[in-house]
């Protein structure tokens, strides 16, 4: 899982992605948790999300692999962000919720499925996991990054065998108007 393009690149992306109008998915993620929830925004980029989190009062832990884009979300945040490689997660019935909003997707099919694991061993019983994939049967590789895409039937047979019940599967346009065209798979799953 390349690294470097968010570094080179943490500036414009933190840019590009931090005022991006996520209102709506908050909503379907946060009806799943209460008020002073622990939130685990895995792969935090700008902290957007981190941000409106905090600011709805939830506690949040943010994580990012890029270093570069890290100091910008701490410094946006105000608060510390663990620079980590979410492949490495070692957290148990920590979180009430997880946020991977377009981060999962950077990992091979093969890193998604241990993964996916280590993720429902942090949440806590009933937890939440909210993760969005581009939308297609076509993987890919695009500035060094690896884009591992899913369709509502390949996503349920990646998690067939996984402790999760899916809630919600949706797709969506890119909330970025220049982007619009793309289109992204939506999922929350309960940990059973």
């Amino acid at each position: 899982m390349s690294v470097n393009f968010y570094n080179e690149n943490a500036k414009s992306f933190f840019e590009n992605t931090v005022n991006a109008n996520m209102e709506e998915t908050y909503k379907i993620f946060l009806q799943f948790l209460s008020k002073g929830d622990h939130i685990l925004d895995l792969g935090c980029g700008s902290g957007r999300d981190s941000k409106n989190f905090l600011n709805r009062g939830y506690f949040v832990t943010s994580l990012d692999l890029s270093e570069d884009l890290g100091k910008l979300a701490e410094e946006y945040i105000g608060q510390q962000v663990l620079i980590g490689d979410m492949r490495n997660l070692n957290f148990e019935n920590e979180f009430q919720g997880i946020w991977a909003c377009a981060s999962l997707l950077h990992l091979s099919e093969n890193d998604l499925e241990l993964t996916l694991d280590k993720i429902h061993k942090a949440l806590t019983t009933n937890g939440t996991l909210y993760c969005s994939f581009k939308y297609g049967n076509l993987s890919y590789i695009k500035d060094g990054r690896q884009f591992t895409c899913f369709t509502e039937e390949t996503f349920k047979k990646l998690i067939s065998n996984k402790k999760f019940i899916a809630e919600n599967i949706w797709i969506t346009s890119d909330v970025r108007k220049e982007r619009a065209e793309e289109k992204w798979l939506n999922v929350i799953l309960k940990k059973s």
